[in-house]
């Protein structure tokens, strides 16, 4: 993008990690970004102040602001929270199958951690379609490396 902009123009890309499950401008509210990071991932050679003005920006909402890497960004959103998305969407996915447990057995016996997986797995399937595809590479890894884990611990 930024080849495409006027050289008095500095692309900084951002990504607030702030939200629930609900999607679109009726679902933000004022405290939104209080206390949550904002990752920019400054593209090599940007200009340093216009950086600064950003983070700036950010901070004034009440974010958290890191620098990182597009590739690092990429690798630490995989893990900390496409794949638990991609695993959540699966195990509900996994208990609407189950022939042999009703769906209201599933919803009187979950405890928190099954609510929080239907929480998450109700949340945009298009906007998530699109992360997976987006960032294939970076969750295809942690996903392997997900799946090895399982393995072992089903081997133990």
């Amino acid at each position: 993008m930024a080849e495409h902009l006027p050289s008095h123009v500095h692309f900084v890309p951002a990504h607030p990690v702030a939200g629930t499950e609900n999607s679109g401008p009726d679902s933000g509210f004022a405290e939104l970004f209080i206390n949550r990071w904002c990752i920019l991932t400054p593209p090599e050679g940007v200009n340093a102040e216009a950086t600064e003005k950003l983070a700036a920006f950010w901070r004034a909402l009440g974010a958290n602001v890191e620098i990182m890497t597009p590739e690092h960004h990429d690798l630490v959103l995989a893990v900390t929270s496409h794949l638990p998305h991609l695993i959540a969407y699966t195990i509900v996915s996994t208990a609407e199958e189950l022939e042999g447990v009703t769906q209201s057995e599933v919803l009187k016996f979950s405890a928190g951690g099954f609510r929080d997986f239907t929480r998450i797995a109700a949340s945009d399937p298009t906007m998530w379609r699109d992360v997976f595809l987006n960032n294939r590479e970076a969750v295809l890894e942690v996903l392997g490396r997900f799946n090895d884990d399982l393995k072992a611990l089903q081997q133990a």
